[in-house]
């Protein structure tokens, strides 16, 4: 059999939306791009939270191109009980750039946070100048990273709220939340244009959802560009994903933004990480995570999981008892051992970067199988397909294109990728198993006729 080399190749990414696939996004070089990865706190109910090198060579092999860095507005701003602190500017400094080192990329999400007695009826009634020192909170930013690649866009207002406010949400939407988003966007675009700007909708009062979908419809027009949508997901009805994603679907074409879903996943209950069945139990959450991953791929929408924590504190709003959205179980701000029945199905197989355009991509939970449809273009460089073979083809796996190539990864034999079979004309060097970072990357495709096939497979096959 001939071996295939095994290298590391990255790439910088940074987001561009690109009309002709709905929902696409792009990199500066025109490949498509689907952003997956993890919301990164900077601290928890417990105080600061660290990471390390060890934390993101863990969420690249659990798939991770992108992280969602949660700001801090207390540690940011002129707001009441606020200031600038430069040592939090270090640490942002810091993640961005074991991302980078790691082909992560960077969206920053604003939190209110650390401000104190912050109230979202005054903020919208901009009572106090309080737009001017919300924007001057992040010109800091802006200007920060108006230069670094490794930085793709900011998540502007996160979850916004209505509460006690005498106004309907969908006028609050029009007369507030819209203008507001225009103004920050006209000021970020100042500083840095080629950044994406991420947006919301009005997260709503307890008890107010429709179908169970917490976030207000968008039914104004934005009229930017370089808008991202950004809703979240925390659907505990697997019957009402789909319908929450067509709405969001809807929404995402009024604002001529493409989707990324900013934060998804229901939270898990400490009692489910001994409970295996039932309304709480393990096999239950698997079940409702996939029909989630689902919907998602099927949409050719990306999707960032909260969070990228481990289990040091626990939240008391649920009737289910104390729940968090940790993805680690262990008792420590960055733990490493996984709740495996979620963490899978966040991990499952995926397209990462495709140079052309993806047609089609979705993962079969129970066959184990990935299947992506796409029309190459290998002026545009490299691509790369998150396999996770360590944890969903510890028995192998076989890469099948077009039925004219096969190549299949022994991990009993642990040497790169081989061949079973390839026309003549075809240079599989430039196939490359990369088992640091669990990815497939291809160099170059080869010249076959019409769209490429490509999936991946369970075990060694000799057909």
């Amino acid at each position: 059999m001939k071996k295939v080399g095994t290298t590391l190749f990255f790439s910088i990414l940074s987001l561009i939306a690109f009309s002709q696939i709905k929902h696409g996004l792009r990199d500066e070089l025109g490949k498509h791009v689907i952003p997956r990865g993890f919301v990164v706190n900077t601290n928890d109910h417990i105080g600061d939270v660290y990471f390390n090198n060890d934390d993101y060579v863990r969420m690249v092999r659990m798939g991770a191109n992108y992280q969602v860095i949660r700001l801090e507005l207390g540690k940011l701003s002129e707001f009441s009980g606020s200031k600038l602190q430069s040592n939090y500017l270090k640490k942002l400094d810091t993640l961005v750039n074991l991302g980078k080192n790691h082909d992560i990329k960077t969206v920053f999400k604003m939190t209110v946070y650390g401000v104190k007695k912050f109230e979202w009826e005054q903020f919208w009634l901009n009572t106090n100048n309080e737009h001017e020192k919300y924007i001057n909170a992040w010109k800091i930013i802006w200007n920060r990273y108006a230069n670094n690649q490794a930085v793709a866009g900011y998540d502007v207002v996160n979850e916004p709220r209505k509460l006690s406010m005498d106004i309907s949400y969908k006028k609050l939407t029009k007369k507030y939340l819209i203008p507001l988003y225009q103004k920050i966007i006209d000021e970020s675009q100042k500083i840095n244009a080629d950044k994406k700007i991420l947006i919301q909708s009005v997260f709503m009062n307890k008890g107010e959802a429709i179908d169970n979908n917490q976030y207000a419809e968008i039914s104004t027009p934005i009229h930017r560009e370089n808008v991202v949508f950004a809703p979240h997901i925390y659907q505990d009805n697997m019957d009402l994903v789909k319908p929450v994603m067509d709405r969001f679907d809807s929404e995402s074409s009024l604002l001529n933004a493409p989707i990324l879903i900013g934060e998804w996943g229901f939270p898990t209950f400490a009692k489910t990480d001994t409970v295996i069945s039932g309304r709480l139990g393990q096999l239950k959450y698997r079940e409702l995570y996939i029909k989630t991953a689902e919907v998602f791929d099927r949409m050719g929408v990306g999707s960032i999981k909260a969070w990228f924590l481990g289990n040091r504190s626990m939240q008391h709003f649920l009737p289910g008892g104390p729940s968090t959205w940790a993805i680690f179980s262990d008792s420590t701000d960055a733990g490493t051992v996984e709740r495996k029945y979620i963490t899978d199905v966040i991990s499952r197989p995926f397209p990462q970067t495709i140079a052309g355009d993806i047609q089609a991509f979705f993962f079969n939970h129970a066959t184990r199988t990935l299947d992506v449809n796409f029309k190459p273009n290998n002026e545009l460089g490299v691509s790369k397909i998150f396999i996770g073979a360590n944890r969903h083809y510890p028995d192998g796996f076989s890469v099948i294109i077009n039925d004219d190539i096969v190549l299949y990864h022994n991990p009993i034999k642990n040497i790169g990728l081989e061949v079973f079979k390839a026309p003549n004309n075809v240079d599989v060097s430039n196939f490359i198993w990369d088992e640091q970072t669990q990815k497939l990357i291809v160099l170059k495709w080869p010249k076959l006729s019409g769209n490429i096939t490509l999936q991946v497979v369970p075990g060694i096959r000799n057909f």
